[in-house]
């Protein structure tokens, strides 16, 4: 492990265009991206809780030799995208301390678009087994006291739509906690209109030149799915069968360094990439319901107008229109 390389973190939120920036950095020649584009390995808790004396020879072997081993050369750069590590500022720590000069791009989004795309990912992930937005939404109450949780879902704080949509809180604290030189903010308004200038202004942050052969297609539409118990089965398998049925991200972030998966493996993934395909179907846009629609602005205008102020941009278009998300306004009237 290279104490002196330099590092990049797509950091969220989810359904941000954090994949679609990732893939523009997995094209770069100059830039070696992880083998999952989430490792979530800063964010798990046993990671947290490591003395400084034994941290960085478990990130040696179970993070770089597992998710950068297939790196070649010197590359300049080197990246990954877990989207959780927005919401667990307190652990970038540890990514501080191992390369100094990390950077991190913050990629946020209006949450009445976030909230239901966020829903119809997790359904698809086989985190989510609530069908329609609206009824999924008037079970965070419950879900907040651990009740209605799906035994398929990986993290139940994401089924807190509530909880995910608080972008300003988060990303103040995130800002607070590693620096605001170190931060990139992305907007995925800018990125719809304008993906090359955007990349552009990525890779004048990250210190690379932008590669004149990118591919500039969004990376990840919003999908549905057939049959939720069977994608719940699929992408969530039961602990007694998960070797067998989980996916090739499961097997990268957990199998032992270095082993290889046999032949019948092999044909098991085959079979599951085929049942997931077949599953999957274009999802169709629903307008949001007027009632959940504006107790998704009810809930987050405040933390609208503290995002406007952290990052410094005006947010008055968000939530169907928030007149305080202004900065120049609101420092006009101090």
């Amino acid at each position: 492990m290279n104490r002196q390389s330099h590092f990049a973190f797509i950091v969220g939120a989810p359904r941000c265009g954090t994949t679609t920036l990732a893939g523009f950095l997995q094209q770069h020649p100059d830039v070696c991206f992880s083998a999952v584009k989430e490792p979530h390995f800063f964010s798990r808790d046993e990671v947290a809780a490591l003395p400084a004396s034994e941290l960085e020879p478990l990130v040696e072997t179970e993070y770089w030799q597992r998710f950068f081993g297939h790196c070649e050369g010197d590359p300049k750069l080197y990246a990954e995208g877990s989207v959780t590590y927005l919401y667990v500022p307190e652990r970038m720590a540890p990514i501080l301390k191992l390369w100094p000069e990390a950077k991190f791009i913050i990629a946020l989004r209006d949450p009445v678009a976030m909230l239901p795309s966020l829903h119809a990912r997790l359904l698809v992930t086989g985190d989510e087994n609530i069908r329609d937005f609206p009824t999924a939404w008037a079970k965070i109450g419950d879900r907040a006291n651990g009740k209605s949780v799906p035994k398929s879902a990986i993290d139940p704080r994401w089924l807190r739509y509530d909880w995910a949509g608080q972008l300003g809180q988060n990303v103040e604290r995130f800002i607070g906690a590693v620096g605001r030189e170190r931060c990139h903010i992305v907007l995925f308004d800018d990125l719809a209109r304008d993906p090359q200038g955007t990349y552009r202004d990525m890779c004048r942050f990250l210190g690379i030149e932008p590669w004149a052969a990118t591919d500039f297609e969004p990376q990840r539409t919003n999908k549905s799915i057939r049959i939720g118990w069977l994608q719940r089965f699929l992408k969530r398998p039961p602990k007694a069968v998960r070797t067998a049925l989980a996916g090739e991200k499961f097997h990268t972030r957990e199998k032992k360094v270095g082993s290889t998966q046999g032949p019948a493996l092999s044909a098991i993934f085959r079979v599951r990439k085929h049942l997931l395909r077949w599953n999957k179907i274009p999802a169709k846009r629903q307008p949001l319901d007027p009632a959940v629609r504006q107790e998704i602005i009810d809930r987050l205008r405040d933390d609208v107008i503290l995002l406007s102020k952290t990052i410094d941009r005006d947010l008055s278009h968000w939530l169907g229109g928030v007149p305080e998300a202004k900065p120049q306004q609101t420092a006009r009237r101090a």
